[in-house]
């Protein structure tokens, strides 16, 4: 009896070796939604070529100028230089150097996009989770409030305030500002209606959790893929609209410059100088599409159905 009840004891832990080694689901293995996003981004091409450029264009700006030869005060002896090995775009009417010229001012167009494109979302999200979670008056005032600004047109009161205040990059970008963050109001707004029934919102307030909370805690964080998306887009439209503005005059003045602004003074040479027009042209399309191109790949990367994603 010994013998056998041995040999049932050694057969069951011959048994269970096997199922101890090797588990079919291996938790280490698992991957959270960032790493999933993540992994989804890295994997369109498109995006990652896009952020090449964006990361390119960055480094142009502010880092070049420290690199270059001239800087975008510097006067050479002769304007209208071609293209050659010390001016690779030649030089201006006044004989400033375009290349140095072109840093300067994508710097300029890059800083007034990134600033209106962070007021922008902040009031937005801000403004639209308050709608959407507090509803009733809050919700209909502020919808209305959106409503109005949506139908004023845009460029010709942000042409008036700018030449008001004499036209720093600065003071365009607080104007683009106060008129971009419509849109993400509206996108937050009905994202948070829908949120705001779940199972977890009505837990957090059975907690007595403030509505402070409820919204920067709990509804906004499952709101960060439309965020980060209408982010970039308002970047990409923050470009253009300031590059509108200044190739009509209305927008950053000197000496301030950017993108539109060299666009500006150059188009004229359109034929007999061509590269002086091309130039900042080539870097205003290249900076918009890589931003909207990356904001492509993460509307794609956060979004729930794409579900295949390879080990």
């Amino acid at each position: 009896m010994a013998n056998i009840n041995l040999a049932s004891e050694g057969g069951g832990a011959v048994g269970s070796a096997p199922q101890a080694d090797s588990h079919e689901f291996d938790a280490s293995k698992t991957r959270t939604q960032g790493q999933l996003v993540m992994r989804r981004f890295l994997r369109h091409r498109l995006a990652m070529v896009s952020l090449g450029v964006f990361v390119f264009l960055v480094l142009f700006a502010f880092v070049g100028p420290f690199i270059w030869t001239y800087d975008f005060e510097d006067v050479t002896s002769k304007s209208y230089q071609p293209m050659s090995g010390a001016h690779p775009l030649g030089t201006t009417q006044v004989g400033k150097d375009m290349l140095a010229l072109l840093m300067r001012g994508t710097g300029y167009s890059l800083q007034i996009a990134l600033i209106v494109a962070a007021l922008a979302t902040a009031i937005g999200v801000t403004f639209g989770a308050l709608a959407g979670y507090l509803r009733g008056f809050v919700d209909t005032a502020l919808m209305r409030l959106v409503d109005l600004l949506l139908i004023i047109p845009q460029i010709a009161v942000a042409a008036i305030v700018v030449k008001g205040f004499s036209g720093s990059w600065y003071v365009v970008a607080l104007v683009l500002a106060a008129f971009a963050w419509m849109q993400i109001a509206r996108i937050t707004r009905g994202e948070t209606l829908s949120l705001a029934q779940r199972e977890f919102i009505e837990a957090a307030r059975a907690c007595g959790a403030s509505t402070p909370r409820i919204i920067f805690k709990h509804l906004v964080p499952n709101m960060i893929g439309s965020i980060t998306v209408n982010a970039t887009l308002a970047i990409a439209a923050a470009v253009l609209t300031e590059a509108a503005l200044s190739f009509l005059g209305l927008g950053v003045q000197p000496p301030d410059t950017s993108l539109g602004v060299i666009v500006l003074e150059n188009y004229g040479q359109f034929l007999n100088r061509p590269w002086l027009f091309w130039g900042p042209f080539i870097v205003l399309v290249s900076l918009s599409l890589a931003v909207n191109f990356i904001g492509d790949g993460l509307r794609d990367a956060f979004d729930p159905r794409q579900t295949k994603v390879r080990a």
